[in-house]
């Protein structure tokens, strides 16, 4: 299922109020116009569009350009410098010294981790065999 979105214009067209209803759909827009008379208010729009939404005749379908809304430049920016800041610093032979150094680092802690755990196994291993020492008599 396609994303379907609707927009509601109301302005004031000598002497009447007008609302013109958009609806994009896959690429494509439809219109159709209300004439309010007085100046509607906000709660009466509301009612008008629940009540009477599926009663509108819309135009057929035209073939739309969807425009992409402008970003803030000063976003942009920053987006870019984030990008480029992710590269890293220096030259080739920095970033490939870098490199090596963060798989060293992932290298000591690997080791480290199973020292640990032999070292705990160890002292378990130790444990166990006291227990059976102090038991052994009985």
């Amino acid at each position: 299922m396609g994303k379907v979105t609707g927009k509601l214009t109301v302005y004031f067209d000598s002497p009447f109020w007008v609302g013109v209803f958009e609806r994009m759909e896959k690429g494509k827009i439809s219109a159709a116009k209300i004439t309010f008379g007085v100046e509607p208010r906000e709660k009466e729009i509301y009612s008008f569009v629940l009540s009477h939404y599926d009663e509108l005749e819309f135009s057929p379908a035209v073939e739309s350009v969807i425009k992409e809304k402008s970003k803030n430049p000063k976003r942009v920016q920053r987006e870019v410098k984030r990008l480029l800041g992710d590269r890293g610093v220096g030259t080739k032979s920095q970033q490939a010294l870098k490199l090596q150094h963060e798989q060293m680092k992932v290298e000591r802690k690997a080791l480290s981790r199973r020292e640990k755990e032999a070292e705990k196994q160890r002292r378990f291993q130790l444990k166990q065999q006291k227990k059976k020492e102090k038991h052994r008599g009985r």
